[in-house]
């Protein structure tokens, strides 16, 4: 397959979202990084950084779980949910979860004005970054890169 051709690349089964899904996870980290630098800090710049970094990927998890579950029925012919492929589908659907909480948490100061961020939401993204690193591990075991 030549590394430039559309077509065969949106008809490979899972494609989508192997490329998508590295999206939400380096925005998430980066996200997660710049606001524990803003933290200690004190820098605005780095709060607003970590804030479109936290939005961008709170959005790139929708097309993200989509193709998933896509690969789910098409590469993996719709088998039952169970051991790696379960891990992998909760852990990812809590991640997602959780990427939107923190994206919600930090929206929600900016609304107000005056308000400040609590300090638990640093503890709370470094649990997300941990079950990002989880979700791509069990994924990469079932694409057999982690082999």
């Amino acid at each position: 397959m030549h590394p430039f051709d559309i077509k065969a690349l949106l008809q490979e089964k899972h494609a989508q979202h192997v490329v998508l899904i590295h999206f939400p996870i380096a925005l998430f980290i980066s996200g997660a990084a710049l606001d524990f630098a803003a933290h200690w800090t004190k820098k605005n710049s780095l709060a607003v950084a970590a804030y479109c970094n936290l939005l961008l990927a709170a959005v790139a998890t929708l097309p993200t779980v989509a193709t998933g579950f896509v690969a789910w029925q098409w590469a993996l012919e719709g088998q039952h949910l169970n051991g790696i492929l379960l891990m992998h589908v909760i852990f990812g659907l809590i991640s997602t979860l959780l990427i939107w909480v923190v994206w919600r948490i930090h929206f929600r100061v900016r609304r107000v004005e005056g308000m400040s961020l609590p300090s638990w939401r640093l503890p709370l993204e470094f649990v997300g970054v941990v079950l990002l690193g989880v979700t791509g591990h069990l994924g990469g075991l079932l694409s057999g890169v982690n082999v």
